[in-house]
């Protein structure tokens, strides 16, 4: 079976928002308390668990130290939503296939 052949139904939501319920509300903490604990500011913090900002790899390694949530999954998790919303535009993206150039048999 060929990749884009392979359907997950699910839609997968923003990291954020496993970050918000996992961990911050979780452990009882307010944005604030959790984005100094993170050592970034609370606008930034905020901006993540809003869906507003997408997660980089910095962020989940604070979060990974900071609360021992898997840097790798999270990561994971960014990628699967940010595919899903491209495969939701997929027709806005032109390209052509390449198609690989014939052998010559040596005769010119």
């Amino acid at each position: 079976m060929a990749a884009q052949d392979i359907q997950v139904g699910m839609t997968p939501s923003h990291p954020g928002e496993f970050i918000r319920a996992e961990v911050v509300e979780e452990l009882g903490l307010n944005v604030s308390r959790a984005a100094r604990i993170l050592g970034v500011r609370r606008a930034t913090l905020s901006d993540l668990l809003n869906g507003r900002a997408s997660l980089s790899p910095e962020m989940a390694l604070r979060l990974e130290k900071a609360f021992g949530v898997s840097m790798d999954m999270l990561l994971r998790m960014q990628a699967w939503h940010d595919a899903k919303g491209m495969r939701a535009r997929a027709d806005e993206v032109e390209a052509r296939r390449c198609e690989p150039e014939r052998e010559s048999t040596g005769d010119t």
